[in-house]
């Protein structure tokens, strides 16, 4: 697992508790098994817009959904000789989405 850890809102609610009682971030930090730019970010936050809860994520969609990313597993190992290009024209004749066979071997690695 990656050292990205989501913090559920009973952690968020402690961390922001903790320098409101007089604690320093430092000892948050310690205490918590934190980093210190984990508490200094989520205090910013909760002193700019007095919230705690996660920004929408951002960034490009995802061209395909899980299903059909599945979906396309399946139809290459069935069928071990197609191309990617050929891939994508099956996904779109089954699901109506159009994607790239670059993407369609993103997807398959």
């Amino acid at each position: 697992m990656s050292n990205h850890q989501c913090l559920d809102d009973g952690m968020r609610w402690r961390i922001v508790g903790r320098p409101e009682a007089g604690q320093s971030q430092v000892q948050s930090c310690r205490e918590l098994n934190l980093t210190p730019s984990v508490v200094c970010n989520l205090w910013k936050q909760f002193q700019d817009i007095g919230s705690i809860e996660r920004k929408p994520g951002q960034g490009r969609p995802r061209a395909t959904t899980v299903t059909e990313d599945r979906y396309l597993s399946i139809i290459a190992r069935r069928n071990r000789g197609a191309t990617a290009s050929q891939l994508s024209r099956n996904l779109y004749a089954a699901t109506g989405t159009r994607v790239s066979r670059v993407t369609v071997s993103k997807r398959l690695h």
